[in-house]
């Protein structure tokens, strides 16, 4: 393993770890981060384990959670027995959106929970209120940040043009597959 493979395992343990004080088991947040640097940017659950060191099944389970969450996709090609898994181009402003969603539902629950205050002590009313405000003031600007995300684009592959993916196959020959529609 060169110096440049070191460090770059390296990170994969370090994003799964930040993602792991998210919330995401640290087996799903190595096999997202593997995904976001690996080639090819497809991968079978085999390649997944032996990558990774994990077993098959810590690998169904996590990928199982990691494509209910919308941060990684199962794609089966035509005439393959095998699913892959990638991080899916395109969808983040779902995932995004989902995101904004989560947070104005949580700030209308907030603000029941302040209207069912209304004549009570003070210090509890500024606890909640204070939250409240925090919720309110991203559901108001977090619109226009992706508003302006969106009219930046995203960053476009140096290496593939937009729905190729390259994928090598066995024996070292390389083909090119067109990929699904997200």
């Amino acid at each position: 393993m060169t110096g440049a493979d070191r460090e770059l395992r390296q990170w994969v343990e370090e994003l799964a770890a930040h993602l792991e004080r998210d919330g995401l088991p640290r087996m799903a947040g190595r096999i997202f981060a593997w995904l976001l640097v690996c080639e090819p940017a497809e991968q079978t659950m085999d390649e997944l384990a032996a990558a990774l060191s994990g077993s098959k099944a810590s690998m169904s389970t996590m990928t199982r959670l990691l494509v209910g969450a919308g941060l990684v996709e199962r794609v089966r090609r035509p005439g393959e027995r095998r699913d892959e898994f990638r991080v899916p181009e395109g969808r983040w402003n779902t995932f995004w959106e989902a995101q904004l969603a989560q947070l104005r539902t949580t700030r209308g629950c907030l603000a029941r929970g302040a209207s069912l205050l209304q004549g009570r002590p003070a210090a509890a009313r500024r606890r909640i209120e204070a939250v409240l405000g925090q919720y309110r003031f991203f559901e108001r600007e977090l619109p226009a940040l992706f508003a302006r995300w969106r009219a930046h684009g995203s960053v476009p592959s140096a290496r593939h043009p937009p729905g190729v993916v390259s994928r090598h196959a066995r024996g070292g020959n390389r083909r090119t597959l067109r990929a699904r529609p997200a």
